[in-house]
């Protein structure tokens, strides 16, 4: 691919190179006997992940690739594209997974471009080059780095200021002190810092899904949301879940609790519109929607690890936080929703 077209612009590079491949197969599509229903596929159906970490489901151990320097991306053997490849097993529809290059850290951007590991152990190629001519599914989630999600928790807490070195990113503003971030994000450079990084995202997703359409023509796009972190109760984050120590959102102040929420809906929304925007069709997994009962304050029905509660993977003898991951219960949730609507596409 030329570095004219590796560059991203506000108008998707890929948009007008895959236009003509997405008529074709329009085309085709429509030649196909009116009222004819598309049965499940009874071949292995060829299939790329890729994504964040919330595809590569950190914090849930054991960890592959360990002995080698993408160990750093705490890709986990049993992520949610592993759960639901066998979920889909169990029906009779069989993943030939070519590849799954879902990675902690992961900006929307490097989808396309290099992503460089922590600690100085080296960078990944772009995520796209896992994808093939006759790759026929693509499932993943991105997009919650690039707003800068860590950076927000950053601005909110002063735990994570100085106990989350383990956690990419800086406050968006250190000077401001984290028990004002509410009204940080809600009004001036707080608020506008955050239009921007929604403005970035949108078009960068949508690059995202011309480039796949671009390098596997004939593949199924399905872009993953986020889990719902906060529930519309946050008094329901003043107490810590059963056997822990530390509230399951740290020292963010429960006045803010409402806008992280209100950031992570918009993140949703501008998920769907991407979705909906895509030239050729691609569907979303709604996760937000579906897991308002299943936030990191929900105590036992939790599917989100605390932000300082100690996950299962380890550095050494440290146990790394969950920084807000999805647990073992939140994992399952999203090889369910997965699973259920690959089916449903599949199908289709």
């Amino acid at each position: 691919m030329s570095s004219a077209m590796r560059k991203t612009t506000k108008t998707p590079v890929a948009r007008r190179l895959a236009a003509a491949a997405i008529a074709l197969g329009s085309c085709l599509a429509l030649a196909g006997p009116a009222g004819s229903v598309v049965a499940a596929p009874t071949d292995p159906v060829p299939t790329v992940f890729f994504g964040d970490s919330y595809t590569a489901n950190f914090g849930i151990a054991p960890v592959n690739h360990e002995g080698s320097e993408k160990f750093f991306c705490f890709q986990a053997k049993e992520n949610y594209p592993a759960v639901a490849t066998r979920r889909l097993a169990d029906k009779g529809i069989t993943l030939d997974v070519q590849s799954d290059v879902s990675c902690g850290g992961a900006l929307t951007h490097h989808f396309w471009q290099e992503q460089e590991l922590p600690f100085g152990l080296g960078k990944l190629p772009p995520q796209q080059d896992a994808l093939k001519q006759d790759t026929q599914l693509t499932v993943g989630s991105m997009g919650g780095n690039t707003v800068g999600f860590n950076r927000i928790l950053k601005q909110c807490s002063d735990k994570l200021r100085t106990e989350g070195a383990l956690l990419p990113g800086e406050p968006v503003d250190g000077d401001e002190p984290a028990a004002k971030c509410g009204e940080f994000f809600e009004s001036g450079d707080g608020k506008a810092w955050l239009d921007g990084q929604f403005e970035q995202v949108g078009w960068e997703l949508e690059e995202l899904l011309d480039r796949i359409g671009y390098f596997a023509p004939d593949a199924k796009r399905v872009l993953v949301g986020y889990p719902r972190l906060v529930p519309e109760d946050t008094t329901k984050c003043l107490t810590a879940a059963p056997g822990q120590t530390e509230l399951p959102l740290a020292d963010i102040p429960q006045d803010a609790l409402p806008v992280l929420d209100q950031v992570q809906k918009r993140l949703d929304d501008v998920m769907k519109k991407a979705v909906a925007d895509a030239d050729g069709g691609a569907d979303f997994v709604d996760l937000y929607a579906s897991t308002g009962s299943n936030t990191a304050c929900d105590g036992a029905d939790r599917g989100i690890g605390g932000l300082l509660e100690e996950s299962q993977v380890k550095l050494g003898d440290y146990k790394l936080p969950w920084y807000a991951h999805p647990n073992e219960k939140g994992r399952d949730i999203q090889a369910e929703q997965v699973a259920d609507r690959v089916e449903q596409v599949l199908n289709q």
